[in-house]
């Protein structure tokens, strides 16, 4: 099986369901521990922090770049020099595996140098 970061997400009309809960078990571990997943189970979220406001929109931007360019877009929090990225689909009404690969996208993220 392909990385998460690896692969692209799919269409919302391409038959997506909601992922059940052993299915969310066995996506969670190959994202950062950092990501939690919501009280009711529809959402997986991580709060990332920085020193200030430019890196903090540095991210934005590219978090920005990544939900264009698979067409699947978070809910963002941003302030001065942290940002909530939650994701969940819509169309599904709670997780698919596009919440997933575009987590492990963010992650990746961190390995970068986005300044």
């Amino acid at each position: 099986m392909r990385n998460l970061s690896q692969q692209h997400c799919y269409a919302a009309d391409a038959g997506l369901e909601p992922l059940k809960a052993e299915e969310i078990a066995e996506l969670k571990p190959q994202v950062d521990d950092e990501w939690h997943l919501s009280e009711n189970g529809m959402v997986i979220e991580r709060l990332f922090r920085f020193s200030d406001y430019y890196e903090t929109l540095s991210f934005v931007n590219a978090v920005a770049w990544i939900a264009h360019s698979e067409d699947h877009h978070p809910d963002m929090q941003v302030s001065y020099n942290k940002c909530l990225v939650a994701y969940s689909t819509h169309a599904v009404d709670g997780l698919s595996i596009n919440d997933f690969i575009c987590a492990a996208k963010v992650d990746d993220l961190l390995g970068f140098d986005l300044l």
